[in-house]
């Protein structure tokens, strides 16, 4: 009975003992942590500053929009609940630096307001194109300033063997339709007919893409160099500014020739003539008599740019009733040329312009029918037929620039060179697989 007894007491030991030991690691165990809202609040994480214009966002209630019909400057501030006396003093302070009626519709704005309950307006900004903003700040002082958002160019290459035409074997290859145009109508427009494509042409370029804020894709900013392949005959192409003032740029051969003529075909892409030069012309509504046409008519919708086809300083860009809005551009002793019933006008009398710049846009003004632009052409003072000229080329590359010239492409010529054709990059391909076939075999 004793030994039982024992037994038992040394039960109660054991169990005393295995609770001692699990109480004393429970008061070893830190306690749970219990968070207060206000020290959630101070752990929060804090968001990372947004900069855009110039401004950190993340101290502004941000409020995007577009001009819509109607809106002006004042109509906008005081929709968003700034007094009139207020946006009449920032108008006068900002006239000098940005005219507020030149606002656009659709074109869009930012509003940076305060972060209370009121969201009162401190800064407005219009963006009138994807790279400039114009800045009104009148958090303090009332200060108006044009800007620009960072551009940044990448180089890149790229090549195509021709199957169909051009157009379809860049969109095969995911690349910009953009860069057939500026092939086919601003580098080989005169030395290639690129509607007579053979199939088995070939050709390389080396471009540059445009970006804004490193994201924003803008396009092909430029052709540097070009191959083009065509009935296996090579044409070269190098882009080479001749005139640093003027920023005249052309696009020359490899032994300094250019390869423009001093004339674009047509003032307007993408249109139709619908009526051509013809002195002996006769109109129903004038009864059939003899009404001669000493322009060529180009019809295009409304809005449609309208460029100078050659350099030239602006000689009149007026209104008549007849003509409606135009513009005349001489160009040198021998030609000038007139453009005709124009929507709006882009240049002024004694302006320089490039071939190529928009000097107005197509409209109706004028005696005319449709939207078109009349393109009217002078030699020695005389109105001809363009199409019936013998058109001199564009302006040679100077003795004194042609050695700089021949410098410069020397290693664009030898990178141009090196790029290996679509075809090529096949073959290699192709063969390193049967090689590696041949490997595992």
């Amino acid at each position: 009975m004793v030994r039982k007894r024992n037994t038992r007491l040394g039960d109660k030991y054991l169990i005393i003992l295995v609770l001692a030991i699990a109480f004393i690691a429970c008061k070893d165990d830190p306690k749970p942590t219990i968070i207060t809202e206000e020290e959630l609040a101070i752990v929060e994480e804090v968001p990372e500053d947004v900069y855009e214009f110039g401004f950190n966002l993340n101290d502004f209630v941000v409020k995007r929009d577009t001009i819509k019909r109607g809106d002006t400057f004042g109509v906008i501030l005081e929709r968003n609940r700034l007094g009139y006396p207020k946006i009449f003093h920032i108008a006068e302070k900002a006239k000098d630096s940005f005219d507020i009626r030149r606002l656009q519709v659709g074109k869009p704005y930012t509003l940076l307001c305060s972060k209370d309950t009121l969201e009162i307006p401190k800064c407005f900004i219009y963006q009138p194109n994807q790279e400039e903003y114009v800045v009104i700040n009148f958090q303090d002082s009332i200060h108006a300033y044009t800007s620009r958002k960072p551009i940044k160019y990448v180089e890149k290459t790229a090549t195509g063997i021709i199957t169909n035409n051009i157009s379809e074997t860049l969109e095969e290859q995911g690349l910009s339709p953009r860069l057939a145009y500026k092939m086919a109508d601003e580098i080989y427009a005169w030395t290639i007919d690129f509607r007579r494509l053979q199939k088995g042409d070939r050709f390389k370029v080396i471009y540059t893409d445009k970006y804004i804020n490193d994201s924003i894709y803008t396009g092909v900013h430029n052709i540097k160099a070009a191959y083009f392949e065509h009935n296996n005959e090579p044409f070269y192409a190098f882009e080479f500014e001749t005139d640093s003032v003027k920023g005249i740029i052309d696009y020359f051969n490899k032994e300094a020739k250019n390869l423009r003529r001093a004339f674009l075909k047509a003032p307007v892409k993408f249109s139709r003539i619908s009526s051509r030069y013809n002195l002996k012309r006769r109109i129903a509504v004038y009864g059939y008599k003899v009404r001669p046409h000493r322009g060529t008519d180009f019809a295009a919708p409304i809005g449609t740019p309208i460029m100078a086809t050659a350099n030239g300083t602006v000689t009149k860009s007026s209104y008549t009733r007849g003509n409606g809005k135009y513009v005349k551009i001489r160009h040198n002793a021998t030609y000038e040329t007139q453009y005709l019933h124009m929507r709006k006008r882009n240049v002024k009398v004694g302006q320089f312009v490039k071939q190529g710049d928009v000097i107005g846009w197509v409209g109706m003004t004028g005696n005319t029918g449709g939207p078109h632009v009349c393109y009217r052409f002078w030699k020695n003072g005389r109105e001809v037929d363009p199409f019936k000229q013998k058109l001199p080329e564009a302006k040679p590359i100077s003795d004194s620039l042609k050695v700089k010239y021949l410098d410069f492409i020397a290693p664009i010529k030898v990178k141009l060179d090196s790029i290996p054709f679509k075809e090529a990059i096949l073959k290699e391909e192709l063969q390193n697989n049967n090689n590696l076939i041949s490997f595992k075999d």
